[in-house]
């Protein structure tokens, strides 16, 4: 009798089902660690609660109240990456890190999210950043093996990690599957938000009043391109637009970034950076995230004074973060992030 999937997820039967996927879970942690430790990487561990969860717009922290024995307040948020912290032991004199972290995100939970969840994040001084995409595949085809496939699969699309990768740029992207021209919506990296809207019209997008240029970015994004990518063999998306470099430096053509996203099956896998270490430009870029959050949710967070005063310190460096419990659910065919966590995030009882 299959289990009953409103059942609880700590019923013996529910575990039962998951058990096989939870294995290879194992196993696929193992072969990472080996893997980064043979290559000279040394695994850390790093604080989860910091006086900034990260400065992207979008991202939705859990907030809690730090206590001093004297009894003063003060608030600190767990991390929705370990980014801010990894950085600090590159400028500390760390060359090659990797940390298996537990991240936490507020307003995610669905088959490709979830509150609490792993990130994988590896760092290489004094490398660029087509070493880490490299280390990207790898992983695909480590994790793979590990769980005893040669095949990545998730609602009915399937990726083959030992295939040579695709490798788009964002604007070729955007041509290819929207018909749209995207460096000229961003003349000399300045995002035009009246030449992005038009174009989107025209690929079928729905634009609202008040959505900027970042908006109808991502709903392109979504709607027309990632569905395409990592269908066969794994896609790596490249040179967002500047506007678009998050912690990212420019690359040689200044309209772009040093940024890319890893997908297989259609689901982003990883981000990765050729990192900024100009803390000036970092502060700008992270007050004009929560100058945009201020104006869509009406709240902001605090900047990490200390990271970035780290940054100025920080070597030429490259790094990714991966999900590791995507990665899970492909190379195990799960249907869903719960389907590959020993327990998910309880839900309230009404």
């Amino acid at each position: 009798m299959s289990p009953n999937p409103t059942s609880p997820a700590w019923t013996p039967e529910r575990l039962a089902d998951r058990l096989p996927a939870l294995a290879a879970r194992a196993r696929i942690g193992s072969a990472l660690r080996g893997w980064l430790a043979d290559d000279g990487f040394i695994e850390v561990e790093t604080p989860i609660l910091q006086v900034s969860p990260g400065n992207e717009a979008h991202l939705h922290a859990f907030e809690t109240t730090q206590r001093a024995p004297d009894g003063r307040a003060s608030p600190l948020y767990l991390h929705t990456s370990p980014e801010f912290a990894c950085k600090k032991l590159l400028a500390a004199g760390a060359t090659r890190l990797f940390t298996f972290a537990r991240v936490f995100r507020n307003n995610e939970r669905g088959p490709l999210h979830h509150p609490e969840f792993t990130m994988l994040e590896w760092y290489r001084a004094g490398e660029p950043y087509d070493t880490v995409i490299a280390d990207s595949l790898t992983i695909l085809q480590l994790a793979a093996e590990a769980a005893g496939t040669d095949r990545l699969r998730w609602r009915g699309q399937d990726c083959d990690p030992f295939a040579e990768a695709e490798r788009l740029t964002l604007a070729e992207a955007f041509d290819r599957f929207a018909k749209i021209d995207l460096l000229a919506t961003t003349p000399d990296g300045v995002p035009d938000r009246a030449a992005l809207a038009e174009a989107a019209t025209r690929a079928g997008i729905r634009i609202a009043e008040d959505d900027v240029w970042a908006d109808i970015f991502s709903r392109v994004l979504v709607e027309k391109i990632e569905p395409h990518l990592g269908i066969g063999r794994p896609t790596i998306l490249y040179e967002y637009p500047a506007c678009e470099a998050a912690l990212a430096r420019r690359a040689t053509d200044p309209r772009v970034s040093e940024r890319f996203e890893l997908y297989a099956c259609g689901v982003e896998l990883a981000n990765g950076f050729g990192e900024l270490t100009d803390a000036q430009e970092q502060r700008r870029r992270f007050i004009a995230e929560m100058d945009e959050k201020q104006r869509v949710y009406g709240e902001r967070y605090p900047l990490d004074e200390d990271f970035l005063a780290a940054l100025d310190h920080m070597p030429e460096a490259s790094g990714v973060a991966l999900g590791f419990d995507r990665l899970v659910m492909l190379a195990t065919g799960a249907r869903a992030i719960e389907d590959v966590l020993w327990l998910p995030v309880a839900e309230p009882i009404a």
